[in-house]
């Protein structure tokens, strides 16, 4: 049995200095899937030199942060004094826990020679037992990406999140978590199957689709029922298209989010600023780490 849809959106224009991004999560419709409370798309650009295309340093606290980059180079100061670059296809995931102040900034790949940058930012609901440990960090180069080719030639399937058939990502796993990137070349299609009580969402980040027999357009996100069922992808064109599917088990905790901290209650939104405010998740340096 094919999934339904329980609805589509474009998102909107949430820009950040030179990024222009679409914030497709929260949206109109739902404020989360499974643990992914967040979702931009850094849009694709054409980059002509190396630009300041960065945060700035900023808290969080209660969630994990991932960035998946298609293309570019990620540049992560954190700090708890990790520092480390990810290039094309690569991951960074950090564990905010119970406090870290951060800065990334997306620029084109030193290491490809293109001036292309496209991606996206991910925020993953920590269970409340998680949201007070340590933070930690992992950045994954695109050869450490689980990848698999699909079926008669019909493109590939990355697992970014969680696994899928015998793939597993390496970013750990709170909660029953994933993300797919499934590529399809011109006139090929895909089949996934999805649990029961499962919130998923697919993201079309480029170019057109049909999904379960419905063509839906570039940049729209489109949710699913909770029923066990399967999500067929069909690329009509004449060149290659890619689909990003996520989510996971519901989160049943309450959910109180306010700027760059998620929690469980107002009090651990005030708990969560005054802590920053006094200073106690750190300062980046900035010197030390851009040697490591």
């Amino acid at each position: 049995m094919k999934k339904r849809t329980s609805f589509s959106t474009p998102g909107h224009r949430a820009d950040i200095g030179d990024l222009t991004i679409n914030r497709i999560l929260p949206n109109r419709y739902a404020d989360a899937v499974g643990p992914f409370v967040f979702l931009d798309h850094i849009v694709p650009r054409h980059q002509p030199a190396v630009m300041d295309s960065g945060t700035g340093a900023h808290p969080h606290r209660g969630i994990a942060t991932l960035s998946y980059i298609i293309a570019g180079e990620d540049e992560h100061f954190d700090s708890a004094g990790n520092y480390a670059r990810v290039y094309s296809g690569g991951i960074q995931w950090m564990k905010a826990g119970n406090g870290i102040i951060h800065d990334e900034t997306l620029n084109v790949d030193s290491q490809a020679g293109t001036h292309h940058t496209h991606a996206f930012q991910f925020w993953i609901n920590l269970p409340a037992k998680n949201k007070a440990e340590k933070p930690e960090y992992l950045a994954i180069q695109a050869s450490e990406v689980p990848r698999k080719v699909l079926p008669d030639d019909g493109g590939w399937i990355k697992v970014i999140v969680g696994g899928y058939e015998d793939l597993h990502s390496a970013i750990p796993d709170y909660s029953t978590q994933f993300i797919y990137h499934i590529h399809l070349e011109a006139r090929k299609g895909f089949t996934i199957s999805i649990e029961e009580n499962t919130e998923v969402a697919a993201f079309l980040p480029t170019k057109n689709a049909v999904v379960n027999g419905t063509e839906f357009e570039a940049g729209e996100f489109v949710e699913f029922d909770r029923d066990k069922g399967e999500i067929t992808m069909e690329n009509k064109l004449d060149g290659a298209i890619d689909v990003i599917v996520f989510g996971g088990a519901p989160y049943n905790e309450l959910i109180v989010a306010e700027g760059p901290f998620v929690m469980n209650s107002r009090t651990e939104i005030a708990d969560a600023y005054r802590d920053f405010y006094a200073g106690k998740y750190g300062k980046i340096n900035y010197q030390k780490t851009s040697l490591t």
